[in-house]
């Protein structure tokens, strides 16, 4: 099972959704990267200044981490690469595209899967404002 964006339904108010700080930092900087740079760029572009941002905060991450996926037992030739792994903890998938949209959320619990991790984020910088949505595995 999985939830998308409001912890609320899982989690009540009072209590912690699983790394809301590392996440709120995440978007933070993710809002940073879109207030300085705008929409309209190439998605690679934003991953190349989220990347700085990271850095420039001792964020730590893997950029464009790959992992094996298993089928009947056995390794594919193939790697599912995630575009980042935020504090070994959280699949970042980064979109510049006009709205977030159901594949997106697919292709992250499809990464989240195969990491065996239980959180992750979507940032769409091509919108106005940066969007975002979280994805958490129950």
């Amino acid at each position: 099972m999985f939830e998308v964006e409001e912890p609320e339904i899982f989690y009540s108010k009072k209590e912690n959704f699983p790394l809301k700080d590392e996440t709120y930092k995440i978007i933070g900087l993710a809002m940073e990267v879109h207030r300085t740079l705008g929409k309209g760029f190439l998605e690679i572009v934003y991953k190349d200044a989220l990347e700085l941002e990271f850095q420039w905060a001792d964020v730590p991450f893997n950029r464009e981490k790959g992992f094996n996926i298993n089928y009947k037992g056995t390794t594919l030739k193939r790697l599912y690469v995630a575009d980042f792994i935020g504090y070994d903890k959280i699949v970042i998938e980064i979109k510049a595209q006009k709205e977030i949209i159901g594949e997106n959320y697919k292709q992250t619990i499809n990464y989240l899967a195969a990491s065996k991790l239980k959180v992750g984020l979507i940032l769409n910088f091509g919108e106005e404002s940066l969007t975002f949505k979280r994805v958490i595995l129950v």
